[in-house]
C-alpha cells in the first residue's frame, strides 16, 4: 500500500533553503537596512541635537507656561518621526515611488483621514488648547460633566484631577466644542457670601462688623477693600451680600477662606447680640373643630 497517513509521515523533510533562495531576500534586507539608517539618523539628530536647543529656547521665552513647553517638545518629536520615515523611504530607494504616486498617496491619506477623523480632530483641538493663553496646566476648570484642576495637556486628551482625587481623561474635542468655565482665574478673585439678619438690628452696625471681620481674616486682601451691601428685604429678615478678594486662589483655598470668614462672622455677630439668619415666623389663622367620639357619622 503506497498511500495513506503512513506514507505521508515517511516522506523526507524538505531541504533548507540554499544560497539561491536567500539571494531573493537580500535586496529587501538591504533596503530595510538603508531605511533604518536614514530613519535613525534623522531621529537621533533631531532628538539629541535639535531638541535640547529647542527646549531651552521655548523655556526661556515661556518661563511660566509649562503647557506650551511640553506641547512644543511633543509636537517636535512627532514631526521628527514623520520626517525620519520619509527620509528612510527615500534612502531605501522609494523616492521615485513617493514622488510619482501622488494619486496613491492622496487615496491613502483620504482613507486614513476618514478612519481617524476623531483622532485628527483631537490633535487639532489639542493644538488649539495649547495655544490658548487662558488655558494652562494648574487651572481649575468646569465643563459639562464635572470640574477639576488641569494636570496635563497631550496631543489627543487632557487629564484633569477632580476634587475627589480622581484623574479624568477628557478628549480635547469635548473641551473645545463646549463651554469651559474658570471660576478661579489667575490674579485677584472675588468671593461673594450672603447672610441674613433680623429687622431689629442696626444695619450700619452690621455692615461695619462684616467688613471689619473680612479685614482681619487671613488670606483676604486689604486692596481691593472688602465691602458689604444690603441685598434684599425678605419676609423673614434682611439679606446682606459681602464681597472680598483673595489672590491667585485654588479651589481648596477658596473653601478654606470662606469657612474661616463664616466662623469669624458668626462669633463676632453673636458677641454683639446680632441675630444671624433669624427663624422664619408665620401667622396662622383659621378654625379647629373637635368632634365628640360618641357622635356617629
Amino acid at each position: 500500500m503506497t498511500g495513506g497517513p503512513l506514507a505521508v509521515l515517511q516522506q523526507a523533510p524538505e531541504p533548507d533553503p540554499g544560497p539561491e533562495e536567500l539571494v531573493v531576500f537580500w535586496p529587501l534586507l538591504v533596503q530595510l537596512g538603508w531605511f533604518l539608517v536614514g530613519f535613525l539618523a534623522v531621529v537621533l539628530i533631531g532628538w539629541l541635537l535639535v531638541q535640547p536647543v529647542l527646549r531651552r529656547a521655548v523655556r526661556r521665552r515661556n518661563r511660566n507656561n509649562a503647557t506650551l513647553q511640553a506641547a512644543i517638545v511633543l509636537y517636535f518629536r512627532l514631526v521628527v518621526v514623520l520626517v525620519g520615515t520619509l527620509v528612510g523611504l527615500a534612502v531605501a530607494g522609494y523616492g521615485e515611488f513617493l514622488s510619482d504616486s501622488a494619486l496613491v498617496i492622496s487615496a491613502v491619506a483620504l482613507a486614513v483621514g476618514i478612519a481617524a477623523r476623531e483622532v485628527i480632530g483631537s490633535l487639532v483641538s489639542g493644538v488649539a488648547l495649547v495655544l490658548d493663553p487662558e488655558f494652562n496646566v494648574g487651572d481649575h476648570i468646569v465643563w459639562n460633566d464635572g470640574e477639576g484642576v488641569v494636570q496635563s495637556i497631550a496631543l489627543r486628551i487632557t487629564r484633569v484631577e477632580t476634587a475627589d482625587g480622581e484623574l479624568v481623561t477628557i478628549p480635547n474635542t469635548i473641551l473645545t466644542a463646549h463651554e469651559i468655565t474658570r471660576p478661579y482665574g489667575r490674579g485677584n478673585h472675588r468671593i461673594v457670601q450672603k447672610l441674613g439678619v433680623g429687622y431689629g438690628n442696626d444695619l450700619d452696625d452690621v455692615l461695619h462688623h462684616l467688613t471689619d471681620v473680612a479685614g482681619e481674616t487671613k488670606g483676604i486682601l486689604a486692596d481691593p477693600s472688602p465691602t458689604a451691601y444690603v441685598d434684599e428685604l425678605g419676609g423673614d429678615g434682611v439679606s446682606i451680600r459681602v464681597h472680598y478678594w483673595i489672590t491667585d486662589p485654588t479651589r481648596r483655598d477658596v473653601f478654606a477662606i470662606r469657612s474661616a470668614y463664616a466662623r469669624a462672622v458668626k462669633d463676632r455677630l453673636e458677641a454683639e447680640g446680632i441675630d444671624v439668619s433669624p427663624p422664619a415666623e408665620r401667622e396662622l389663622s383659621g378654625q379647629i373643630r373637635l368632634r365628640d367620639p360618641s357622635e356617629r357619622d
